[in-house]
């Protein structure tokens, strides 16, 4: 029997806004002490549960049913569950929610009022309290899961304690809303240029792990948010990638295929 511990289900959202000089990506600290990538600057996101593709979840969403959902991911079934857990995760941690009332328009926190009760929501969902689906039902709300394009796959390598199978999604970061790190799961956030955000890693400034790197290189010489989205449409396969750590000489490198070193 494999004793290789199975990634599990995940989705993960890059969130791109226009800046005075250039576009901006949000990026989220995880907590110091979380048991997976802590201290790292990560996307919103996070695991796929279950109530994510619960009986009556295609009433509460627009733009795509489970059979569409999946067969943008490349499943047989349960791509819906990926949209709805990158949404959800993407209100919890950053406090933003991509979400049309009944006359199409965005859910907007400008009014203390409801920013007071979305923010009461949040707080119930991130203590186990409450359902997101059940907010969004309540509030008469409908997920815009065209809001989302796919964009990456990414699984973690063999060996860590903790795997994840990984879809990455952008999207733009909704009006009248402002984005702020949950204080639990996430201590800080960042709205800040992909070349940027680079370069501080290099310098050792922000701790990332590889596929975050090597998404924001992917992205971050387009000229604006918009055109993140739609070099994301224009993508005709997404590769399910999933590198195999190296060692060389006592020293453990990441490899991706074609990489010296690499075997199947």
């Amino acid at each position: 029997m494999s004793n290789v511990m199975e990634p599990r289900p995940a989705a993960t959202v890059m969130m791109v806004r226009d800046g005075d000089g250039g576009f901006e990506v949000l990026m989220l600290k995880r907590n110091l002490n979380s048991d997976f990538v802590g201290g790292a600057y990560v996307f919103p996101g996070g695991g796929v549960d279950a109530l994510d593709a619960s009986p009556g979840t295609e009433v509460l969403v627009e733009g795509l049913i489970d059979a569409e959902a999946s067969t943008r991911l490349s499943l047989t079934s349960g791509g819906l569950a990926y949209y709805v857990a990158c949404l959800r995760e993407l209100f919890e941690e950053a406090g933003l929610l991509l979400a049309r009332s009944a006359n199409g328009e965005y859910v907007r926190f400008d009014d203390p009022d409801v920013h007071e009760r979305f923010a009461t929501h949040r707080r119930a969902v991130n203590g186990s309290e409450r359902r997101f689906l059940d907010i969004v039902a309540e509030e008469k709300l409908r997920l815009d899961l065209t809001a989302l394009e796919y964009y990456a796959h990414w699984v973690t390598p063999v060996g860590p304690p903790r795997r994840y199978d990984t879809r990455f999604f952008v999207a733009l970061a909704p009006e009248y809303q402002v984005a702020a790190h949950d204080a639990g799961e996430t201590i800080a956030d960042e709205w800040v240029r992909p070349r940027d955000a680079l370069e501080r890693h290099h310098a050792g400034e922000l701790e990332m792990i590889f596929p975050t790197i090597r998404n924001l290189e992917a992205i971050a010489d387009l000229p604006h948010a918009a055109a993140v989205l739609e070099h994301a449409r224009q993508k005709q396969e997404i590769l399910r990638i999933e590198p195999k750590f190296l060692t060389v000489d006592g020293e453990v490198t990441i490899v991706m295929p074609g990489d010296p070193g690499w075997t199947n």
